[in-house]
């Protein structure tokens, strides 16, 4: 009996650490701001810090979204700095971290990664939990970033997802939109092209957006 009240013990000890865990990674928000690079961090609502950051480059853009920490480590991989923070975005391996380019700070220059100092990425760190909120928003263009790229099979990003969601209300797409331009996206591109009249390739160019009536004003 005894050992069973132990155990009974240890499982509501248990319960309260993981209800503890959840209350606090919901109090917190992190905040990126792609147009001015700078990284925001909120804790019940209020901002409690804000560092310098870097962005992805044009060609590989930050995962626009809003999304979940899902892990954290240290000294994760060669070149990411002293920190990861590690984020749940469907299309690839996307996180928060440092960088041995400190020079690369505050512009458009990482490959879609959040780029930090160390010493900002080391306080981060420990101030976000597994199961925060990260928000990453680019305040001029929503989803297509800084403007239309032009999209071919293997790019990744909230563009094509973007993309894909307008090709799936029209009844093209059969999946679930998930940011991957694969033989999918592919496939249902050119049934919607054929039906709108416009040029037999696996391109997304400024004609289809325009056909699908995706402005950069939404």
């Amino acid at each position: 009996m005894r050992r069973r009240g132990v155990a009974v013990l240890l499982a509501a000890v248990l319960l309260l650490a993981l209800c503890g865990a959840a209350e606090r990674s919901e109090n917190t928000l992190v905040v990126v701001d792609a147009d001015i690079q700078r990284l925001y961090l909120y804790k019940d609502e209020a901002l409690v810090a804000s560092y310098p950051c870097a962005v992805g480059k044009w060609a590989t853009p930050s995962p626009l979204g809003v999304w979940k920490v899902n892990g954290k480590a240290v000294n994760w991989g060669t070149g990411f700095g002293t920190r990861f923070i590690s984020l749940n975005c469907p299309w690839g391996r996307y996180g928060i971290h440092g960088t041995n380019k400190p020079n690369s700070i505050g512009g458009d220059t990482s490959h879609g990664c959040i780029r930090m100092l160390n010493k900002d990425v080391e306080a981060l760190f420990p101030l976000v939990p597994v199961g925060a909120t990260v928000v990453i928003e680019r305040a001029a263009y929503g989803n297509m970033a800084a403007g239309f790229r032009t999209l071919r099979p293997g790019d990744r990003g909230s563009d094509v997802k973007e993309v894909q969601t307008r090709l799936k209300i029209r009844g093209y797409l059969y999946g679930n939109p998930d940011g991957v331009f694969g033989v999918g996206t592919k496939d249902a591109l050119l049934r919607f092209k054929k039906d709108a009249g416009l040029a037999n390739t696996d391109v997304v160019d400024w004609s289809v957006y325009n056909a699908l009536g995706i402005t950069l004003f939404e």
